[in-house]
């Protein structure tokens, strides 16, 4: 018998599914005030939106929809990327939380980087 090593399955739907969840948690422990409130709006609504776009890539008619859904999704994870750097400003104490949500979305930005470079090659 061979020694295999069980990897856990990666599934990106779920994945997104859990960010949009902890950006959800992370704003609602966001105090409201003058400078937060933009922030969190726009942090909320960039987190969830990845998802939300992939799981449209995932339902994708043609491959030129999947990879319209794919590049919105990367351009959302860049910009909930952008919001969570600004958490700093506010005077908010980032969290390890936090900075484990910057990890993962820039993790995330490559994976969709990755498959929008597998989109265009050239099939051979």
């Amino acid at each position: 018998m061979f020694n295999e090593v069980k990897r856990p399955k990666f599934d990106l739907e779920e994945r997104t599914s859990k960010f949009a969840k902890e950006i959800t948690l992370l704003c609602e422990r966001i105090p409201v005030n003058l400078k937060t409130e933009v922030l969190v709006k726009q942090l909320l609504r960039a987190g969830t939106s990845v998802g939300a776009n992939y799981s449209e890539a995932n339902n994708a008619s043609s491959k030129k929809e999947f990879v319209y859904r794919i590049s919105v999704c990367k351009k959302e994870a860049c910009e909930t990327r952008y919001w969570l750097r600004l958490l700093p400003t506010t005077n908010f104490s980032v969290s390890q939380k936090g900075t484990e949500l910057l990890r993962e979305i820039c993790e995330l930005i490559l994976i969709f980087s990755r498959i929008l470079l597998s989109c265009k090659k050239p099939k051979h």
